[in-house]
């Protein structure tokens, strides 16, 4: 079981993957005024409130991404077990389970809908 009635999973970050990162970077610090803190070609962090800690990213989209648009990444204390328990309610894996520095592991899979609904956690 990956979350009790005390702890429900809650939104933990987002991330907007799309083909023009640069595009989408100025479009969204001049919508939001989001703070946006390149790390490399492929991402980057966007800032919270205030100058906070970063609350979510904007990806460089291509062949062999996991998706294009944007996935709300839940907090859940067992990314993999998360994920299968996704699968046995009739989910379907689109990116397994992966190290991300400074932020534990990822999981993207699609609801019974179709929906990408991201992991994260331990």
């Amino acid at each position: 079981m990956t979350a009790g009635p005390q702890h429900p999973p809650t939104p933990a970050w987002f991330d907007i993957s799309t083909p023009d990162a640069p595009r989408a970077h100025r479009f969204y610090r001049a919508l939001f005024d989001w703070p946006i803190d390149v790390l490399d070609a492929t991402y980057a962090r966007i800032g919270g409130a205030a100058g906070g800690e970063p609350i979510g990213g904007i990806g460089q989209s291509g062949p062999g991404s996991p998706y294009t648009g944007i996935v709300v990444y839940f907090r859940v204390a067992d990314v993999a077990q998360a994920l299968d328990d996704a699968e046995k309610l009739g989910g379907r894996r689109r990116m397994e389970p992966r190290a991300v520095p400074g932020q534990g592991r990822i999981a993207v899979f699609d609801d019974p809908d179709g929906n990408p609904v991201g992991l994260l956690g331990d």
